[in-house]
């Protein structure tokens, strides 16, 4: 056999040889179906599913949070700051980002027969401002309370007021016509020039930075508040609050975060998440999906931020039960902090006789008896 031959033949066998002793050095190894620790996985996913079913059951580490001290309204609301701050610490608030140095305006953009209606921009944040719009009623003289007025999903504060008011009714110019200035905030929910989904973005895009869109949204509402109450025609010691559906959520969170708020009113909104999470968990929209919102910080419970001020939930008998009965089951619940306190007429829960829409009657009596 020729060198080269050779040579050839070796290079074809080494390979071969080390591929067999490979093998070989396998076939020594210990070796099992992947599909024989299928089980196990079933398993893990099984033992997480009743876990997260346990800790959201579980009352204890809302009860280490939150102890309450009934010996008085101010204790009572002293001893709710642990559950304040553990609840801005939730959402995000108050939001990243240095507050401008910059002016509030008001520009004049009608009148009529009950007020003057202003655009009003409260710089809040880099960039960022709270719009809306500010009426000032002629039938005001000095200091004057003030009510903030805030539209639902998919509205805003024109929707609210300048088209008859829709299921709003009279929930801005009812008001104006008792004497109040109103502020009526602008929140995302739709942009002409961004997709549907510009909320949801926003809010995924703002976790990622250290907030969400709810301590934005409040932002633009107590930031607000702050340059309002420097105006001398503004009574910062009544200051009240009323919303509807989206709003009644803003009517709930906002007053927990913001003491100086004296009495709200929170429309078609309560129970609404609890009602969808017992149903199914995922249903809740993303920006009620803020850490321990199911824990620490269900409807009922987020209403001890709120006692001893006043507060009134209102419901619609012919709204969709969704709107409604998990609302009726916890509201319970949220009066117990009055009734420990003797303040049982600084809270209502109100089923009245009407659909998803705000309810006047009930709402200004209760802002005027406690405002």
């Amino acid at each position: 056999m020729k060198a080269a031959q050779a040579f050839v033949i070796l290079c074809f066998l080494i390979p071969t040889l080390a591929q067999a002793q490979s093998e070989s050095a396998k076939s020594e190894y210990f070796n099992q179906k992947v599909a024989d620790s299928n089980p196990l996985r079933n398993e893990q996913a099984r033992e997480l599913d009743e876990y997260i079913k346990l800790m959201a059951a579980d009352r204890s580490r809302f009860q280490k949070l939150f102890r309450p001290d009934y010996a008085s309204p101010e204790a009572f609301a002293k001893s709710a700051e642990p559950l304040r701050a553990a609840f801005c610490a939730s959402i995000g608030y108050p939001p990243p980002g240095k507050r401008p140095d910059k002016l509030a305006t008001y520009q004049q953009i009608g009148e009529d027969a009950i007020g003057v209606y202003y655009r009003a921009m409260f710089p809040i944040l880099p960039g960022v401002h709270s719009e809306g719009i500010f009426i000032v009623p002629k039938s005001a003289k000095g200091k004057t309370p003030l009510i903030i007025s805030m539209h639902g999903g998919g509205g805003s504060p024109e929707v609210a007021l300048f088209n008859g008011g829709a299921n709003y009714h009279d929930m801005v110019r009812g008001a104006v016509k008792r004497g109040y200035l109103v502020y009526a905030p602008q929140h995302l929910f739709r942009a002409d020039e961004f997709p549907k989904d510009i909320r949801h973005q926003i809010d995924d895009r703002m976790r990622l930075i250290g907030t969400s869109i709810t301590a934005v949204e409040i932002a633009k509402i107590t930031y607000a508040i702050d340059e309002l109450v420097k105006r001398p025609d503004v009574d910062a010691s009544r200051i009240g609050m009323v919303g509807l559906s989206y709003g009644g959520y803003y009517a709930q969170v906002t007053p927990a975060v913001d003491p100086r708020i004296r009495v709200s009113v929170s429309s078609c909104y309560f129970g609404v998440q609890e009602g969808r999470y017992a149903k199914d968990e995922l249903s809740i929209p993303s920006d009620f999906r803020f850490m321990d919102r199911m824990t620490l910080f269900n409807d009922a419970d987020l209403v001890a931020l709120i006692c001893p001020r006043a507060h009134q939930i209102q419901a619609g008998s012919r709204d969709n039960a969704s709107h409604r009965e998990a609302g009726k089951q916890i509201a319970p619940r949220a009066a117990t902090f009055y009734e420990n306190l003797n303040l049982n007429d600084r809270f209502e829960h109100v089923i009245f006789e009407g659909g998803h829409e705000f309810n006047d009657a009930a709402a200004w009596a209760f802002v005027e008896k406690n405002l």
